[in-house]
């Protein structure tokens, strides 16, 4: 067998397990032996006989837990693995075919999540399972669902460094990965900001002044400030399923790039800068559209002269870095970045460890966000689209002014 996971941990000495004669496993669900942790004789003849019957009998499972719970068809019955039975006693009773450990050796982070508890004295445990169906203890984001992951990873921060760059259980590979992935997004960002103010728009906007300071063509007044533009009564939804589609995907690629195997923090810490970053760039990249969309509705209905446009052209860049620096905007993108950190952070903040209170607040505290998001996308796209208009009608206005 060379394709496994291990998703069990040894908390405390297993010697006693030494003690075990020949077949050695848990019972679980009242019936079903368990086979993540078994202790098992070595024999050549209980091999030939499993080989023998492992087309003809059946597996539940299609693996091998349930070719053994057939294998072992009185397993439930078996008597229960003590430890700490005299050497007289066992000298003398016949050495059982088959025993069964008790949860200390196959503690079920399953069963802890129900209850909120172990079912046993938590100081004697020996071994913990975590056989939570996808939710392993490898994986960062189980350590903010699961309180038990947390001895795995107070165990993986103390392993001593065998290769380089491994102590701690870290990745020399993925301690890379991390500080690509953590320099990215600000140089992504850093580089659009300096981008958008560099010394060449400066250059360009004095060029166009000189230029439309010759002979600007006089089109009389305009009439632009007197239009009533309406916002469309579409945008509203279109925005939201945007907002929520810039959600989804941001997500989605998140999950995808951040390493699954490395410290909870820095994964979280990742995941919320990723997140945020792509989520404020294809949001903002739709309110920029419908801002656009806006100066040009107001420019179908007054038509200006190719002299004029090319003025537009430099007034377009003022507004556009004006309109991505609106206090309301602003005040929209922190509110909805804060919900995202209290949300997933309602659980830690009061205390509660029982796993399906965690998802319930977790729940709600999405109901709150997804409430604010939808509110803020649809004030966001109507503000967009009327600034567009505003601002071309102005630009429009002062272009005749200065005529």
């Amino acid at each position: 067998m060379t394709n496994y996971k291990k998703d069990t941990i040894v908390v405390k000495s297993i010697e006693d397990l030494f003690k075990c004669e020949k077949f050695c496993a848990n019972l679980k669900h009242s019936e079903r032996l368990n086979s993540g942790v078994m202790v098992v004789e070595p024999s050549e003849a209980v091999f030939n006989d499993m080989m023998s019957k492992v087309n003809t009998l059946p597996s539940y499972t299609g693996g091998d837990q349930g070719f053994l719970n057939s294998y072992y068809s009185d397993f439930p019955n078996a008597h229960v693995f003590d430890p700490n039975i005299p050497q007289e006693v066992l000298k003398v009773r016949p050495v059982p075919e088959m025993e069964r450990l008790s949860t200390l050796y196959n503690a079920d982070v399953g069963l802890y999540m129900l209850a909120n508890k172990w079912m046993v004295d938590e100081s004697e445990l020996r071994v913990i399972h975590y056989k939570l169906g996808p939710l392993k203890p490898w994986d960062w984001w189980t350590f903010w669902l699961l309180k038990p992951v947390d001895v795995w990873q107070n165990v993986g921060e103390r392993l001593e460094e065998t290769l380089p760059g491994t102590g701690g259980g870290k990745n020399p590979n993925d301690e890379l990965l991390v500080k690509f992935l953590f320099l990215l997004p600000f140089c992504v960002l850093t580089g659009g900001f300096l981008f958008r103010t560099s010394l060449c728009n400066h250059i360009r906007h004095l060029y166009f002044i000189i230029r439309s300071s010759g002979t600007v063509a006089y089109s009389g007044v305009s009439s632009s400030s007197n239009i009533n533009t309406k916002v469309p009564v579409y945008l509203g939804g279109i925005s939201v399923f945007v907002c929520f589609m810039a959600v989804v995907v941001s997500l989605g690629i998140s999950i995808t790039i951040v390493p699954q195997q490395v410290m909870p923090w820095t994964s979280l810490f990742l995941m919320y800068e990723w997140t945020f970053t792509i989520f404020f760039l294809l949001f903002g990249a739709f309110l920029h559209l419908i801002y656009q969309q806006g100066r040009r509705i107001v420019t179908q209905l007054t038509p200006v002269s190719a002299d004029t446009d090319l003025f537009n052209s430099d007034s377009k860049k003022d507004h556009r870095q004006a309109s991505s620096c609106d206090i309301v905007s602003w005040y929209y993108g922190l509110g909805m970045a804060f919900l995202a950190i209290v949300a997933p952070s309602l659980p830690c903040i009061f205390g509660i460890t029982t796993l399906f209170l965690r998802l319930g607040l977790m729940v709600v505290g999405g109901i709150i966000l997804a409430s604010f998001m939808t509110y803020a996308s649809e004030h966001l796209a109507s503000r967009s689209f009327l600034k567009g208009c505003e601002d071309r009608d102005t630009t429009q206005s002062r272009e005749c002014f200065l005529c």
